[in-house]
């Protein structure tokens, strides 16, 4: 018996990388997998269909079962046609792995409002896009008075949630979706949907090409070593947010190799506080107070 047994799941940019390891460990532990991508290159460009394909045979040829799907997530009809194809494939829906995602890397002077809108696309709105498919679907069953017990798990990143210079585009798309998915838990749980996301560190085409990682990525020459930077490392995290089971909902969790950590949404910490309005010079020295020791507030 798998972890996920008669659950019908949808994974996005599932033709390579961590993806790649969603799909091929959901079908593992017995889901029913539709292995969405469009083949693209790491910045988007480009369509090769083939990726998913390739995902889908290895399922395939291990017994499991599979379907492939080139939808663009980002595009609304295609998005509705995704989640439809596993409805269409298998019957029904349960599982929506949103982790479709591409590069545009500059520093703020050097970036275009292509590299910028781009990454907007196809990070935030490909998260949007599915889920609001598939919450429409979930929501239907709910109201015809069937019990849904769904799982939508979402890809942040640590360059939204803690910064990473040369990515303003990407981390605000990522720190975006860590925001999508609290609000998604809230309004979705009505419905039997619960959503998560998880911010993974691995070794992907993206984290290769990422200011500062590409050296501290490669793999141990050491065999024997654990791999913390092995893509694989992070799938088991994804398919327990993906059981029936599970009850977490509204959660973001950093995962890296056998490191599991849960990430603290904004929270307002030190204050000053005074019961009439402030003077900006009174603010000199007051402001500074909330920095602590610190004698700049720049990061």
């Amino acid at each position: 018996m798998g972890a996920l047994d008669g659950r019908v799941a949808v994974i996005t940019g599932a033709g390579r990388g961590i993806g790649r390891e969603h799909a091929l460990l959901f079908a593992e532990e017995g889901a029913k997998v539709v292995v969405n991508d469009r083949g693209g290159a790491v910045d988007g460009s480009g369509d090769d269909r083939s990726p998913a394909e390739q995902v889908v045979d290895e399922i395939r040829a291990r017994g499991g079962d599979a379907v492939a799907n080139t939808d663009d997530v980002a595009d609304w009809e295609g998005g509705k046609r995704l989640v439809e194809a596993a409805i269409q494939a298998f019957g029904d829906l349960h599982v929506l792995v949103n982790n479709a995602g591409i590069l545009r890397d500059r520093m703020i002077v050097n970036m275009t409002e292509d590299d910028w809108d781009s990454v907007m696309h196809v990070h935030l709105k490909g998260h949007f896009v599915p889920t609001r498919h598939a919450a429409t679907y979930w929501r239907e069953r709910a109201k015809a008075g069937e019990e849904v017990h769904a799982s939508v798990v979402n890809t942040s990143s640590t360059s939204g949630l803690l910064g990473n210079p040369g990515q303003a585009n990407y981390g605000a798309a990522k720190a975006g979706i860590a925001a999508f998915t609290v609000i998604a838990a809230q309004e979705l749980g009505r419905y039997g949907v619960r959503v998560n996301a998880i911010a993974p560190a691995a070794r992907t085409r993206m984290t290769e090409l990422t200011p500062g990682l590409s050296d501290i990525v490669k793999r141990p020459q050491d065999k024997s070593q654990f791999d913390v930077w092995d893509p694989g490392n992070v799938s088991p995290v994804v398919a327990y947010l993906a059981t029936e089971e599970c009850p977490l909902t509204g959660r973001v969790f950093f995962v890296q190799g056998g490191t599991v950590r849960n990430f603290q949404n904004w929270t307002m910490t030190e204050s000053i506080d005074r019961q009439s309005r402030w003077s900006v010079e009174e603010l000199k020295s007051e402001m500074l107070k909330l920095a602590g020791s610190q004698a700049a507030v720049t990061p």
